[in-house]
């Protein structure tokens, strides 16, 4: 937290609240804060070295949260619980902008409810993907053209791969010559980047709203039934496709080991996990189409692979975006995802009998 100079009790007054907050959870990006009351509120300051525009993503936000409300209330929910509530400022703006340039915003605070950073067991994969299913298909006659790119080429794979050969072209810091066989792997399998880009291109498959971060601490479960609550974290919601969102859940949720495992041994893709999620994103998605269908094997693993490919590029470059704890930290974790990858283009087949088998019981 890097509040120290700020006083909160004067941020809140712009919400037209006279409150003390309490910093609150273990997120990376932005800091976080607990107002207790009834109802409690979240108050969180924007990391505008992240988000660049956060008028832009209060923007896109406010659209589908609003857009969301309306599809909750007609079902006869409860949209203060099932999707995120913003709390506009005293001057009905969604967030509010200080002296200092910093930007807050704050949501209405979920109770009976939590997030989990680890998977305790499957169904809680089940639960997730059923609310990340639910997200997409409320959000499915939502125009995704109207929201704004608040991170450019954020999945674009194609876009990606140019960034991993440039950063093999200047090896930066002469890491180069002892990975040979890891930029190997990547340079390997190019082609796989331009068929979701170009599939959404050509209309074939179409361009939806994606949330872009779909680990399992992006879903709320309720305390006692352990169903999906709520999707959180939207920052990164964005024009896309649903096989970014639906990859990238599993190449972090369908793993059998954390991200940075050193061991190799111990990395496999989990088929079980797999049909949890599957089953449950499916079950909540009837508006998937065919082509989409046909491509959730690939997409977790062109997913696995981009992701291997940026931690390569980090280490390449000196280790400049990610966070690292020791020098060969990105290597281990490329090597955590391209194991993963090759595992996943050998289940490839199994995974898609998987999905068959859902969707056509």
């Amino acid at each position: 937290m890097n509040n120290q100079n700020t006083d909160l009790s004067e941020i809140l007054k712009h919400f037209n609240l006279e409150l003390t907050p309490k910093t609150y959870g273990n997120g990376h990006i932005n800091d976080t804060y607990l107002i207790k009351t009834k109802p409690g509120y979240i108050l969180q300051k924007i990391n505008t070295n992240v988000f660049k525009d956060p008028e832009s993503v209060m923007e896109n936000i406010k659209l589908v949260t609003s857009h969301l409300r309306e599809k909750i209330e007609a079902a006869g929910g409860d949209p203060d619980r099932e999707t995120l509530t913003v709390i506009d400022t005293v001057d009905g703006k969604p967030y509010y902008k200080d002296d200092n340039g910093d930007y807050y915003r704050m949501y209405i605070f979920i109770t009976d409810a939590k997030s989990y950073d680890l998977v305790e067991n499957p169904m809680q994969l089940y639960s997730a993907a059923k609310a990340f299913g639910n997200f997409q298909n409320m959000l499915n006659d939502f125009p995704a053209d109207k929201l704004h790119e608040v991170i450019p080429n954020f999945h674009n794979t194609v876009s990606r791969y140019a960034d991993f050969k440039a950063a093999v072209e200047k090896d930066a810091v002469g890491r180069a010559d002892s990975v040979k066989e890891e930029i190997k792997f990547v340079l390997d399998r190019e082609a796989d980047a331009s068929v979701v880009v170009n599939d959404i291109a050509s209309g074939l498959i179409p361009l939806r709203v994606t949330h872009n971060d779909t680990k399992l601490n992006n879903v709320l479960l309720d305390d006692k039934t352990g169903d999906g609550v709520c999707v959180i974290d939207l920052d990164t919601v964005m024009p896309g496709s649903l096989l970014y969102d639906f990859g990238d859940a599993l190449r972090f949720g369908g793993s059998s080991g954390a991200e940075d495992e050193k061991d190799l041994s111990k990395i496999w893709f989990d088929l079980e996990k797999f049909e949890y999620f599957t089953r449950g994103f499916l079950e909540a998605l009837p508006s998937i189409t065919e082509r989409e269908l046909e491509l959730l094997p690939f997409s977790v693993k062109l997913m696995t692979l981009e992701c291997g490919s940026r931690f390569l590029a980090d280490y390449l470059n000196g280790d400049t975006y990610f966070k690292t704890h020791y020098p060969e930290h990105n290597l281990v974790r490329a090597r955590t995802q391209f194991k993963l990858v090759d595992d996943i283009e050998k289940k490839h087949d199994e995974m898609m009998d998987i999905v068959n088998k859902i969707y056509n019981k």
